[in-house]
């Protein structure tokens, strides 16, 4: 089998990922090949994509790009058996909390990526950060770039920084996502019908991230612009603040950091 991009692990990141490359043009379907061990799903992602699937990973690990798409928990697993390589292959992994050290550890003399994606890469608006090997070339970087690029916005960083990067993006559409739901809850407590106040609660956080990007105005200064004098919007502020709302998201990215750092430690 000769394929540009393997990739080991067929669930939702792994196709959502193979999705995007496809419809990027970043590759063609027949220079893909997905290991993934459920017969179910490999149906499901041959019919999908049209790639190779197949139960066994070392027929997709010679390929020029690896990408490691497997549940962490099952990482010692899945190296261990995989016995082929492509002596000068990049191996690039989305497993959270397996370190540079660790993949450098089951793959000796291998060029290895580390790389931390969101789930909202599934729709292509993802935030994924990228953490380079010591044996890491700026082409093979450059690669794993172009590869995420296809499923949103990519930034480099130290790998010192991925658990706090896991706890903030990697962690925060849970975040956005129980926000969103209590702002709906707040709308029905207030009278409205349920349909309309999911929908104002989704449309009005999709707004102001979208304004906030486009304006590059701090988010301090959006949310003076929207705040009058004894108004509606400050008296509210002060109830969140009273709430400790800010806090609560302060405490959440602390803690979900610090949960992968113990992912990484286990």
């Amino acid at each position: 089998m000769s394929v540009k991009l393997g990739v080991i692990g067929g669930g939702v990141m792994g196709s959502a990922i193979v999705s995007r490359l496809i419809t990027q043009g970043t590759y063609q379907r027949t220079e893909i090949a997905i290991g993934e061990p459920t017969l179910k799903q490999r149906e499901s992602l041959h019919q999908l994509y049209g790639v190779e699937v197949t139960d066994d990973n070392n027929l997709v690990a010679m390929a020029p790009v690896l990408l490691l798409a497997v549940k962490p928990q099952i990482f010692g697993l899945v190296a261990s058996g995989i016995v082929r390589f492509n002596p000068e292959q990049v191996i690039i992994s989305i497993l959270a909390g397996v370190s540079i050290s660790q993949l450098e550890r089951a793959f000796p003399d291998r060029a290895v990526v580390r790389a931390m994606p969101n789930t909202p890469a599934t729709v292509g608006m993802g935030l994924t950060a990228i953490a380079a090997g010591s044996r890491v070339s700026a082409e093979q970087m450059e690669l794993a770039t172009q590869i995420f690029q296809a499923v949103g916005e990519v930034v480099t960083i130290p790998e010192s920084l991925m658990d706090a990067v896991t706890g903030l993006s990697g962690s925060g559409p849970a975040y956005v996502a129980i926000a969103i739901e209590a702002l709906a809850d707040g709308g029905v407590a207030a009278g409205l019908p349920r349909a309309i106040a999911d929908r104002l609660a989704l449309q009005t956080v999709l707004g102001t991230a979208t304004l906030l990007q486009a304006s590059q105005l701090h988010p301090a200064q959006l949310k003076d612009r929207v705040t009058s004098p004894g108004g509606t919007t400050i008296a509210g502020v002060r109830q969140l603040e009273q709430a400790g709302f800010r806090s609560a998201l302060i405490e959440a990215v602390m803690a979900a950091t610090k949960r992968s750092q113990e992912l990484g430690n286990s």
